[in-house]
């Protein structure tokens, strides 16, 4: 007769084999994830310049007269093929400096959309230089439209190329995760197994010791 002893027994193997499949399949997702960050980086060639030390971008960022607040990367890539999430990382942080560096410190969004033609009223400028209104523009004589701020279009490319790369760090961390979380769940799933089976047995040979007395007191009468 199929006891609830049996039943729970029988589910705790089914569920610790759940847990093992499932960390199984978590490592093997986490690893290829981690496989595909990584030729994804190598077929850009990218290589970090020789500037990109801590040393080195502190000197440039204090000639370049950028404020002491700004962080600065402290993980050297120079000469370094970037082809893993957390050198992806450190390259688009030396980036930025070396954004800020021709910006004079300024951002996107403190710079004029136009280049400011001369004479433009400082109420019409922009902090970090340029203006957005079209009529204090210098205009292209060929199109006749408002030149674009060249400075400000340094931030386009930079925030595209630096987006790129932080989600590249981005997915290699979730890999990784995947790989913890599969090894704990094929870590649980043995373990639960053991402590089922374990239970099974010691109950099974419980039994068999109980009924070996009544057996012989039997026999003896």
């Amino acid at each position: 007769m199929f006891s609830s002893r049996k039943f729970f027994e029988y589910g705790g193997i089914a569920a610790s084999l759940v847990l093992v499949a499932f960390g199984i399949a978590a490592i093997v997702l986490g690893v290829n994830g981690r496989s595909t960050v990584h030729s994804n980086l190598a077929q850009e060639a990218i290589v970090g310049t020789p500037d990109m030390t801590p040393s080195a971008i502190k000197a440039e960022a204090k000639q370049a007269g950028l404020p002491a607040s700004i962080k600065l990367p402290t993980v050297a890539v120079a000469g370094k093929a970037i082809n893993t999430g957390s050198r992806a990382r450190a390259f688009a942080t030396y980036m930025r400096i070396h954004t800020l560096e021709a910006t004079h410190g300024y951002t996107y969004a403190q710079m004029g959309r136009f280049t400011a033609k001369p004479g433009t009223p400082s109420s019409q400028l922009a902090e970090g230089g340029g203006t957005n209104n079209p009529k204090y523009a210098l205009v292209d004589p060929k199109t006749t439209q408002p030149i674009a701020n060249g400075a400000r279009d340094i931030w386009v490319t930079e925030t595209g190329l630096t987006t790129a790369l932080n989600t590249s760090f981005m997915a290699e961390q979730l890999a990784n995760f995947g790989i913890v979380v599969g090894i704990a769940l094929l870590l649980s799933g043995i373990g639960f197994s053991v402590l089922t089976l374990g239970g099974a047995l010691r109950r099974r040979t419980e039994s068999a010791g109980a009924k070996a007395p009544a057996a012989r007191a039997v026999t003896a009468s």
